[in-house]
């Protein structure tokens, strides 16, 4: 199979607005030891994508500087040592970057089958939330049977992810949404109780629905006040799990609570992280959650898709919250 020697791809021109994001024209990626080299039919947009656009989130050292940390496609070369795949088969993968492009490299480990019955679109949209719900929720947040789970923004592409996962392992899950639609969206999706924060307090709702308990995990994405906040509404050894700060880096904490009620507060960013890490989370999801895809248990939410050179708009519907799910930019 001839490749071209040159692709098509949206590069971030400077850091600002989504209209910074321009089509141009670059060399063809070369797959190093261990990665393949993907036709790209569709990637993932995430928030970390609107991060690095803006200048807040720059790719870690050795990764493209291209936008895009998810891809599904067809495998069309090996590099050296490369396992697990072969040229032609058709995968999604978690990438440090170069999603957006006809054309991206991914190391084999974190590549995974398309599931059967999805299109490339709905498998583009799994790999970066799934790796990140899987990784937090039940990895560092330690989610036991019986426990109860709370996802803040429960309507976005993280939040869509977590509802279903959640509770295809049994859990009582919670949510909040900014809207009585995206409310019945998140209940619809498998919420036991959506929780809607712009009219009701959901300190207060998780205390009275849980008898008084609290809820035992929370997956948070605003931070800020939002931490005391989750603090009281946690149960006795309950877990708060940060993966972003919309609503600020800073918050001011009880600590008396934290001790006497052994709670706990911790976060990570998934795309610093080894690949050694992020092909044992893989390995986890190709076991454990691959077969529920596949049997059509869950299914990822597509809000929209947008052409590649149309990257600016979908940034645009990305940043205003409107979307309910995931949006993906095709060929």
């Amino acid at each position: 199979m001839t490749l071209p020697t040159q692709m098509r791809c949206i590069e971030i021109s400077q850091a600002g607005a989504p209209e910074v994001l321009k089509a141009v024209q670059r060399p063809m990626p070369q797959p190093q030891a261990g990665e393949v080299l993907i036709e790209v039919q569709a990637a993932g947009i995430n928030r970390p994508d609107c991060f690095q656009r803006a200048g807040f989130y720059p790719a870690p050292p050795g990764a493209s500087d291209l936008p895009g940390l998810e891809v599904a496609g067809t495998v069309v070369a090996l590099g050296e040592g490369a396992v697990g795949v072969v040229v032609g088969d058709e995968v999604c993968a978690l990438v440090p970057g170069g999603g957006y492009a006809d054309y991206c490299t991914a190391p084999a480990v974190l590549c995974l089958p398309i599931p059967k019955g999805f299109t490339a679109i709905q498998a583009a949209a799994l790999p970066e939330t799934f790796f990140t719900v899987w990784s937090n929720v039940f990895d560092r947040g330690h989610l036991q049977p019986g426990e109860s789970f709370l996802v803040q923004g429960g309507s976005s592409g993280i939040g869509t992810t977590a509802i279903q996962l959640v509770k295809a392992f049994g859990h009582t899950v919670y949510a909040t949404a900014g809207s009585a639609d995206k409310c019945a969206a998140c209940v619809a999706l498998g919420a036991d109780r959506a929780i809607n924060y712009k009219t009701e307090d959901f300190q207060a709702v998780l205390k009275e629905v849980t008898g008084g308990k609290g809820v035992d995990v929370i997956l948070d994405m605003v931070g800020g006040d939002y931490i005391p906040r989750e603090l009281k509404a946690l149960a006795d050894d309950g877990r708060i799990v940060l993966i972003a700060f919309l609503g600020g880096s800073k918050a001011q904490v009880d600590l008396a609570e934290v001790m006497r009620r052994r709670l706990v507060i911790t976060g990570s960013t998934l795309r610093p992280r080894n690949v050694a890490f992020k092909a044992a989370i893989a390995q986890q999801l190709r076991e454990k959650v691959w077969p529920l895809l596949s049997a059509g248990k869950i299914t990822p939410v597509i809000h929209a898709t947008f052409p590649m050179s149309e990257a600016a708009a979908a940034h645009t519907l990305m940043e205003s919250s409107a979307h309910v799910g995931k949006i993906v930019l095709t060929r």
